[in-house]
């Protein structure tokens, strides 16, 4: 005899999810059918709103491979004003977004939302008024199981969710997709901190920093819309294939307002068409480089040399030296931007005139005032005292020019660091000037210098462990007023300049006041994998905190090779094979080699008829296998890892020890499982 609807707990949950589709559908139809065309005052307005409109829409998106819903709180009751969401009985379904029925009532409650909190904080010890927790498993987007935990319940032990591990577990296609059902209670009081305040996370390999990053974005979109629909939002990223990786996951969550870039976006000034040399990238990237531009920049600043006489009518207005260069030294002692203090200039010696004007008997106004500072001699004078400068052409001079350089760097910089930046065959211009990464970074500091830079909300700043002081400080003068969140492993820093501490890289970003916080639980690499990993910590990152993974599954982990026996030949068949061993499971694979390997691999495989796409490229359920150049495999994961060579990893670094860290990155980018194929020797570190 089958189970009557009413006394089935799935068949229940299976309808409300069903009502709560068909509740977010009639939302999505009423904001299309929204008629704007008598409701705005000129079509700019209009334009405004109709993108207002179109962005509602998509935001309202049902993704049929999304479940609506995630969990469910039932609330024992509402003692006080803190818990007045939770009344008495109720229960809500925690989703991620907000969808009500035809009268308004709530379907589904927005993650973000406070009544939402306890579904991620709540436990045995604290059940923060809440009775019953509920998670509900999805095969594709059909709702499949649930799992109860009775948090106001003494006689029930607290357990781990199976639930939460299948879906830390789940195969992953395609790209980043967020971690609203798996949140766990340190990564959510990361999530949900002010924004006020910033925050800075280590967080080693698959402790989910990144996720907490975007998903701290969505959380603040939600507690402070207003506020930062004005100023703005900005999630900067390692390189384009990382923010191809990553860019679907707060569309998910139904914010599509958040910008994305590099740092090299972000300092685009010129076109960058070259490359430094380590030593000389590491001189640029020196925070001191800052006091050689400012010292360079307002070099340009010169004293007067005679007075200014402005003509008006029959009269002469004298305004003298000495004058002038009180004018000169107060903006100069003011500390402005170069820019604001040459526009400030022609007014305060258009005031000196005035101030003459008065003692002479007339009554001059702001219309007299704007008119002797557009005067042709006082126009003249500022042109010769502060005249203006192009922040390319002053970095292209710096370089350039021995004795310019020598001069402005003189006590900040050693001879040895000035004739490492400079150029050995100077540019003809700066259109035809070949610059490098660094050298765009030097001319957005300067650009500041002259003219300050744009401040937004929020800055989120992943993989920060990479950044050289300046480029820091490029990315803290994009959030001077705002706040800003760092994620970051010191482990993890690849960069012949990589931050060798979080207070020391918080102080170039402008943001020492951040609170750093640690994560060490990891919920995507497996316990056997990061723990070979980790054997490269002592090396890489002594005193840091190795990661202990919650997983219960251990993940597939193995080594092959035949040290000092095998050929190149073998190495690649033997790379073949297990490749097509993972292929044959379910979920993405990602073969990570030294860089110079990749041209050869990807020749075998082509040969061998095993399709593979490149990382930022859109993974399928026909094509699963990415080939990742080792360094740009940050950031990035796969169910399955075949890593080949871990020594030409190394080796392809610039130091032993960058390029030990740049293992560790390609050793725990899996979820699932690892293989490891060698002929040439391990190194050393990794034994046991």
């Amino acid at each position: 005899m089958s189970t009557p609807v009413h006394d089935d707990p799935l068949s229940r949950e299976r309808a409300h999810l069903a009502a709560s589709r068909s509740a977010l559908r009639a939302m999505r139809e009423d904001v299309q059918a929204l008629d704007i065309s008598d409701v705005t005052a000129n079509w700019v307005n209009a334009a405004v709103l109709e993108r207002q409109i179109e962005d509602r829409i998509k935001a309202l998106a049902d993704l049929s491979e999304t479940p609506l819903f995630f969990g469910r709180l039932d609330y024992l009751h509402a003692p006080g004003a803190e818990r007045a969401e939770g009344a008495e009985g109720e229960c809500f379904y925690v989703g991620r977004r907000h969808v009500h029925d035809a009268d308004g009532d709530p379907m589904v409650i927005d993650w973000r939302a406070p009544v939402s909190q306890p579904f991620y904080r709540a436990s045995k010890k604290d059940p923060q008024d809440v009775s019953l927790r509920r998670r509900f498993g999805y095969t594709g987007g059909d709702l499949t199981a649930y799992e109860d935990e009775h948090l106001s319940d003494p006689g029930e032990a607290a357990r781990t969710s199976r639930l939460l591990q299948r879906e830390i577990e789940r195969p992953r296609v395609g790209p980043m997709r967020d971690i609203v059902a798996t949140i766990q209670p340190e990564q959510d009081e990361i999530v949900r901190a002010g924004l006020s305040g910033s925050v800075c996370v280590q967080g080693g390999p698959g402790t989910g920093k990144t996720a907490v990053g975007l998903h701290r974005v969505a959380y603040l979109l939600y507690a402070h819309r207003e506020r930062l629909a004005r100023t703005g939002t900005l999630v900067i990223g390692p390189n384009r294939s990382f923010l191809h990786y990553i860019e679907q996951v707060l569309p998910a969550l139904g914010e599509l307002t958040v910008r994305q870039a590099t740092v090299e976006d972000l300092v685009g000034h010129v076109e960058v068409r070259g490359a430094d040399e380590a030593a000389t990238a590491v001189v640029k990237g020196d925070a001191r480089m800052a006091e050689v531009l400012r010292r360079a920049l307002y070099s340009h600043v010169s004293a007067p040399a005679e007075g200014v006489v402005v003509v008006r009518g029959s009269r002469r207005w004298r305004v003298p030296v000495y004058e002038l260069e009180e004018i000169v030294r107060e903006l100069l002692a003011r500390d402005i931007r170069y820019g604001a203090a040459r526009e400030a200039l022609p007014r305060r010696i258009a005031h000196a005139v005035l101030v003459q004007m008065e003692r002479a008997g007339e009554a001059p106004d702001d219309r007299v005032q704007d008119a002797v500072a557009r005067n042709t001699a006082v126009k003249a004078a500022v042109k010769e005292i502060w005249p203006p400068v192009d922040p390319a052409k002053l970095v292209l001079r710096l370089l350039t020019d021995a004795d310019f350089l020598a001069e402005h760097a003189d006590g900040v910089l050693t001879e040895e660091e000035r004739k490492a930046v400079l150029w050995a065959k100077p540019a003809r211009s700066v259109k035809s000037a070949r610059w490098s990464p660094a050298d765009a970074v030097l001319i957005d500091e300067a650009t500041d210098l002259v003219e300050r830079t744009h401040s937004l909300g929020h800055v989120v700043l992943d993989e920060a462990q990479d950044l050289s002081p300046m480029q820091y400080r490029a990315v803290g003068r994009r959030c001077t007023t705002g706040s800003a969140t760092v994620l970051g492993d010191l482990a993890q820093g690849t960069t012949p300049w990589a931050t060798r501490s979080w207070a020391e890289a918080l102080g170039h970003l402008g943001k020492g006041e951040a609170v750093v916080e640690e994560l060490t639980a990891g919920f995507r690499v497996p316990t056997d994998v990061i723990a070979y990993a980790s054997r490269l910590l002592p090396h890489i990152a002594p005193g840091l905190t190795p990661v202990a993974s919650i997983r219960e599954n251990p993940g597939f982990f193995e080594v092959r090779g035949t040290p000092g026996e095998g050929t190149p030949g073998e190495g690649t068949a033997a790379v073949l094979a297990a490749c097509g061993e993972l292929l044959a499971r379910e979920g993405s694979v990602g073969l990570i080699a030294a860089d110079a390997r990749v041209p050869e691999l990807a020749a075998a495989l082509g040969a061998a008829g095993i399709g593979y796409v490149g990382p930022g490229e859109e993974t399928t359920h026909d094509t699963r296998l990415t080939l990742v150049p080792a360094s740009l495999a940050k950031g990035l994961e796969y169910d399955y890892v075949v890593l080949e060579e871990p020594r030409a990893v190394v080796d392809g670094e610039p130091d032993e020890r960058t390029g030990l860290r740049r293992l560790y990155v390609a050793l725990t980018r899996a979820v699932s499982g690892l293989i490891v194929t060698h002929t040439a020797e391990l190194p050393p570190q990794l034994a046991s």
